[in-house]
């Protein structure tokens, strides 16, 4: 298949544009899928891809995923996503990551970007060594940072509001909560779901990262071949997407699937499956908006407290998604999806008949970073 018929296939994109520098070895595609309700924000993926059109397809699918997640949690964004062809442990340079924010900047903030797969906070500070038009970077630069505890703190919110609807109950207190994948966020919601009081089972492939987590809080263990079918209230995918498969759906024992992972269901089928089975599903990208959250509140100006604070409206996402599930009598996959559909729709049309403050973040980012 061609280039043009792979982006015709995978979205209704705005611009996709490939970044070629041979001097300093980058090759990286830069997506931006809509910007009706304001400047497309996603991070900038580094991953060793078999080849460029397997890039093409991964930086497509995640940029309109995130037009969907922005959305859906209520943020004047629309949705983009980066991705940088290469081994993140071999072929990192300052050479490299400043020629790619050389072409972040030639969009003049139409596209802001920040970390994700395979790049860091040390990554970001090269690129903005070249525009202003990234966030994530260190705190002593005037950043957020790691934006991993607050997309943790999301996703117990999300946990949190689907506890609510379907054990009925506003405490986690123990509750069985099994936890796949021990990374960032993952660690994180540890020891959120620890301060809650929630009887935790853990995994993840790295078996000091879970003899960590035992020792540290108390958990339980398991294999990781054995945490999807854990005896649990919740069940909270933290690591691989497409847990939610052919293969899986029929052993889960759990009430709930409620994670940060992306792309939990392998096709939007299976979320269908979990509505027959009568397992609720917090749709992913609802529940692990608390980092582009985070890194929303950098453009305004960081505040810790107020990116915290922020993080806490997943709680009333999920259940507006629960309500339309209901209502409408279809799974909550496709809820989340008409919800973030109607906010496009709504604010876009408003946005196209008197622009006002929707376009602010295209200039204050500029005014934080304070760099004209």
């Amino acid at each position: 298949m061609g280039t043009f018929e792979l982006i015709s296939k995978h979205g209704d994109h705005e611009e996709v544009i490939f970044c070629h520098d041979k001097t300093v070895g980058l090759k990286a595609i830069i997506a931006i899928h809509n910007t009706s309700l304001g400047p497309a924000l996603g991070g900038t993926r580094m991953w060793n891809y078999k080849n460029e059109d397997e890039a093409l397809i991964d930086v497509l699918r995640l940029s309109k995923g995130m037009t969907y997640k922005a959305a859906a949690a209520g943020l004047n964004l629309g949705g983009g996503k980066a991705v940088i062809i290469g081994d993140s442990k071999t072929q990192k340079t300052e050479g490299l990551f400043r020629a790619f924010g050389q072409f972040v900047n030639s969009l003049n903030g139409k596209y802001i970007t920040a970390e994700d797969v395979g790049t860091s906070e040390t990554d970001m500070e090269y690129i903005y060594m070249e525009t202003p038009w990234v966030t994530g970077i260190p705190k002593d630069f005037g950043g957020s940072g790691d934006p991993s505890p607050y997309t943790a703190h999301g996703v117990l919110m999300g946990i949190k509001a689907a506890a609510f609807e379907q054990l009925k109950t506003d405490s986690l207190k123990g509750i069985r909560v099994a936890v796949q994948g021990l990374g960032n966020v993952g660690s994180h919601l540890v020891k959120y779901l620890a301060q809650e009081g929630a009887d935790i089972v853990v995994t993840d492939i790295d078996q000091q990262r879970v003899k960590m987590h035992v020792d540290q809080y108390k958990v339980k263990a398991t294999h990781p071949d054995e945490i999807l079918f854990a005896d649990c209230d919740i069940l909270s995918p933290n690591a691989l997407g497409a847990v939610i498969n052919d293969n899986t759906i029929n052993k889960l024992k759990c009430k709930v699937v409620a994670g940060g992972a992306n792309n939990q269901l392998l096709e939007p089928r299976h979320g269908d499956e979990l509505k027959s089975k009568g397992i609720l599903y917090a749709p992913d990208y609802v529940v692990n908006a608390g980092g582009l959250m985070n890194v929303f509140v950098e453009l305004e100006g960081y505040s810790h407290d107020r990116a915290f604070d922020k993080t806490k409206r997943v709680y009333d996402n999920c259940l507006k998604v629960f309500d339309i599930a209901k209502k409408e009598n279809i799974g909550t996959h496709l809820a989340a999806d008409r919800l973030a559909e109607q906010r496009i729709k709504t604010i876009g049309h408003l946005k196209q008949r008197h622009p006002g403050k929707s376009n602010r973040a295209f200039g204050t980012l500029k005014e934080v970073f304070n760099r004209d």
